[in-house]
């Protein structure tokens, strides 16, 4: 789809500007997406950070001639821009990449009208052909990738049930928690997809608020979860180091991993069910019966287990009930925390310019004023 949208904004482009088709091309390229509602901001980035760009380039070029001033003064102003409009670390890489496109060697005023022509051409291709990009809506997507995480956490907890079921080494434990971890660094990925479902539905009429607002639950959710399936994996890692472990309560672990697999793939089979909320609270309300059955065999066993092994396997009987609050979204952590929608690792500025301009003027100020004083 992005080759046939770049193949057709560079027809356009040739057709209505002289020499605009490779320009066209180029954006569309940068421009287009997998949903609609990031091809808009894309697009829209482009087309503004550009504009900028092209004319902070004609008046760098019109004082200091092309060179080192025009480039540094254009890719500047234009990462600003990305940073203030939230256009997102690919953008923010994309807009100045463009604006040096417009303003290549030899610019002027028809040159860079032109070329920012073909750049309104190349993004309005990328906002048509975004539509049909992927079948799915932003939702759709969500669900997919909520269902896809939870499955695999769940076979991960079914296989740690069958290892200590059967006697588990080290090596096993070491795999179970490297699989735990790559699970987790999906979570940014599922986060940012319910993030756009969120977005897009505040200003599609195509999409329900409501829905988007229960899927970005269900989706910090799953992320709850996967945090404690990952401290699972750790507990019976540091297990396996234990000199001291005794493996007379490994069956009732095996029986409470399996139980929570269990619980996480009932829940993910029952999301669209009619009656869904009635059966998800069962499901949540037999694994903390689970859990609390593991408590009192570990605490009737206290007194023959080491206390490392005996606090670790309370650690998983925990994790075993943040789970279940999860299942059933009872927990006030899913609700009353705002989950931060931008990492600031992506962040192309880690303070904004105004705060930035706010600061240097304090000290400026504080400067000034410890001069007078002397």
């Amino acid at each position: 789809m992005a080759a046939l949208a770049s193949a057709t904004a560079w027809v356009i482009g040739d057709s209505l500007v002289f020499k605009g088709g490779l320009v066209a091309a180029i954006v569309c390229a940068l421009s287009i997406r997998i949903s609609l509602y990031k091809s808009v901001r894309e697009g829209l980035g482009q087309i503004v950070g550009t504009a900028i760009g092209a004319g902070v380039a004609l008046l760098t070029v019109h004082y200091f001639s092309f060179g080192v001033i025009a480039i540094g003064t254009t890719v500047f102003l234009c990462s600003v821009v990305a940073r203030g409009l939230r256009l997102g670390e690919v953008a923010s890489v994309n807009v100045p990449v463009t604006a040096l496109i417009v303003i290549g060697p030899g610019i002027s005023g028809s040159t860079a009208e032109h070329r920012l022509v073909s750049t309104l051409i190349g993004a309005a291709v990328a906002i048509i052909f975004s539509y049909f990009s992927h079948p799915n809506t932003p939702a759709g997507r969500t669900v997919n990738q909520i269902t896809r995480l939870g499955k695999r956490g769940a076979e991960l907890i079914s296989d740690m049930a069958e290892g200590v079921a059967g006697g588990f080494t080290q090596k096993q434990a070491g795999a179970w928690l490297s699989r735990a971890r790559l699970l987790v660094e999906e979570i940014p990925t599922l986060r940012s997809q319910a993030i756009e479902a969120k977005r897009y539905a505040k200003w599609s009429p195509l999409a329900e608020v409501d829905v988007a607002e229960s899927l970005y639950i269900q989706g910090v959710a799953i992320e709850h979860m996967v945090v404690q399936i990952r401290g699972m994996a750790r507990a019976l890692f540091d297990s396996t180091s234990d000199p001291n472990r005794k493996d007379t309560v490994d069956r009732q672990i095996a029986y409470a991993l399996s139980a929570t697999s269990n619980a996480i793939t009932e829940k993910l089979e029952l999301l669209q069910s009619s009656n869904r909320e009635r059966i998800i609270d069962n499901i949540a309300r037999d694994l903390r019966q689970a859990a609390d059955n593991l408590t009192e065999e570990l605490i009737a066993m206290a007194d023959k287990l080491p206390r490392s092994q005996f606090v670790r396997c309370i650690a998983i009987v925990s994790q075993m009930k943040i789970i279940a609050n999860s299942l059933d979204e009872s927990s006030p952590a899913l609700h009353s925390v705002t989950t931060p929608g931008e990492p600031t690792s992506a962040k192309v500025i880690g303070l904004s310019p105004v705060k930035q301009t706010s600061r240097l003027y304090r000290r400026i100020l504080l400067t000034l004023r410890t001069f007078l004083r002397r």
